[in-house]
């Protein structure tokens, strides 16, 4: 076993992730303050994603995940980190990656969640004062040996020009898509509603479509996801709800409505902020050839239906609850860093 690969590193994150699970006074501050920075950060949705992180760092996956990885000759290059922004505390499994092989993360945190990050960082230093020297937040990065960037597709582009000469995980848009049989109970639907809603559907792992039966009945649907409904009151989220329901009525666009969700057949992945679109299939073998078709499109898919697929597949629910094994855009950044040498 690799002095990455030890108990002392399950042990560092796995005694953060207790701090996560059960926040303290001083992390209950900054979730109950970051909606003054980022309006879309309420004191709800940062509580889910501190959560959601500290159940990911337990110490039986965390020594199930690294032992995957050999990782006895990885470490001490500096990695230059991209990191978004589109929901709190995106960017933390990324600089978990780096720090667990042993490397420097270099971190551009984006302005729209730069203080959570540096406070989980800080409180990881409190656990273990050798991390102090591990990772820099930097506003230009340089002297670099390899670069994790995210971001849309357009800045892909501009990310592939300044860092192509490096080894590079480059990351473009990805959404998520719900594939229904019709045979779903009321509190699978239920459930389902986690993955349109939580984090106002900003992020990847949110649902942005769904692909349902012909003939499909969205009463049941939409009786069944009815307890979100308190959504339509956060002003962003209404406004977005607002400005998409006036287009439709203008363009005489066909559309569905229950006062705080949109929802429109249509051929994208990518729906607007509080619109959800959908596609019909005639049965689950077509279905599945066309997520096969959109699977570089794809970040994971939500069903209890049994499919064959390249993208990762979860129950109602648990789109937002990612294990550590479970990397964007199905890039194992684990493999990438321990090849560095």
């Amino acid at each position: 076993m690799s002095k990455f690969n030890s108990t002392d590193t399950v042990n560092t994150f796995s005694a953060l992730g207790k701090i996560l699970a059960q926040p303290d006074f001083g992390l209950m501050e900054v979730i109950e303050t970051e909606r003054q920075h980022n309006a879309w950060f309420t004191p709800e949705s940062v509580m889910n994603a501190v959560k959601a992180n500290g159940e990911m760092l337990n110490s039986t996956d965390l020594e199930q995940w690294l032992n995957k990885y050999n990782l006895t000759n990885a470490g001490n290059k500096r990695v230059g980190l991209v990191l978004a922004g589109n929901i709190p505390l995106v960017g933390f499994h990324d600089v978990l990656c780096v720090l667990a092989t042993g490397n420097h993360a270099l971190i551009k945190a984006s302005s729209q969640d730069s203080r959570l990050i540096k406070y989980v960082l800080d409180k990881l230093v409190e656990i273990d004062s050798s991390y102090a020297n591990r990772f820099s937040f930097v506003e230009r990065l340089e002297n670099f040996d390899a670069i994790i960037a995210t971001g849309s597709n357009n800045t892909s582009r501009y990310f592939e020009y300044y860092f192509g000469k490096v080894p590079n995980i480059i990351r473009k848009n990805r959404n998520s898509i719900a594939l229904l049989t019709g045979n779903e109970t009321s509190e699978q639907l239920a459930a389902l509603g986690h993955d349109i809603f939580d984090y106002f559907g900003l992020g990847c792992r949110n649902v942005s479509k769904l692909l349902v039966p012909e003939g499909y009945n969205f009463n049941f649907f939409f009786e069944s996801i009815e307890h979100f409904a308190p959504i339509i009151h956060h002003h962003k989220y209404n406004n977005n709800y607002d400005y998409n329901k006036s287009i439709y009525l203008v363009n005489g666009d066909e559309h569905l409505d229950n006062g705080f969700l949109l929802l429109k057949q249509d051929e994208r992945l990518t729906s607007p902020l509080a619109c959800l679109f959908y596609e019909t299939y005639t049965s689950l073998p077509v279905a599945q050839q066309h997520l096969q078709e959109q699977s570089k499109n794809l970040q994971c898919i939500v069903t209890n239906a049994v499919i064959q697929t390249n993208n990762q597949v979860v129950s109602f629910g648990q789109s937002q609850h990612p294990q550590l094994w479970d990397y964007a855009d199905g890039v194992d950044t684990m493999e990438f860093l321990s090849r560095l040498n």
